[in-house]
């Protein structure tokens, strides 16, 4: 049987952080397979599409043979269950995540049984970033944040996203 483990989240944008915990977990060699699941809450305003998170996605996760893309709307835990995953990757980047992921964890552990949620600790140098808080920085500075300064929350492509949807910037051509 394989060992499927769900790394969920609404990657709007995925960040350093995200990316850090991708290459953590398919390092460990717990899991033949990780799926980056995209949750689709339709209660939340995404700043991208589903299809833009997507492309980003699939260019960073190019050095992990391991990592899938999924998408998924209502209960992590019932999706988790219905894929065939043992477990929910959840990342903390500070004390204050613990309390809400430790509740969520319990609630899923509750809807399903046999799916675990495995916690892992932020890098430090990622604490302080969220998608939330690096949109904010790009979309607000004033004047603009570098290039310089907005990759080290983001992957360049992410770069190249925010820059040709939000500033119509396109480097290609």
């Amino acid at each position: 049987m394989s060992k499927i483990a769900v790394f969920p989240g609404s990657f709007d944008p995925i960040t350093n952080g995200h990316i850090d915990l991708i290459a953590r977990v398919s390092s460990l060699s717990l899991f033949d397979q990780l799926t980056i699941a995209i949750g689709i809450n339709p209660g939340k305003q995404a700043r991208f599409t589903l299809e833009e998170r997507i492309q980003m996605l699939e260019s960073v996760i190019q050095p992990y043979p391991i990592v899938t893309i999924a998408q998924y709307s209502g209960l992590t835990a019932q999706y988790a269950e219905a894929c065939g995953a043992q477990t929910i990757i959840r990342g903390l980047r500070e004390l204050s995540d613990f309390e809400r992921e430790f509740q969520m964890a319990r609630m899923n552990r509750q809807i399903a049984p046999k799916v675990d949620t495995l916690f892992m600790m932020s890098a430090q140098t990622h604490t302080h970033i969220s998608s939330t808080l690096a949109m904010e920085v790009a979309l607000m500075s004033n004047p603009r944040i570098s290039r310089e300064q907005l990759v080290q929350m983001v992957p360049p492509i992410v770069i190249e996203f925010i820059e040709r949807k939000f500033f119509k910037l396109d480097r290609h051509g």
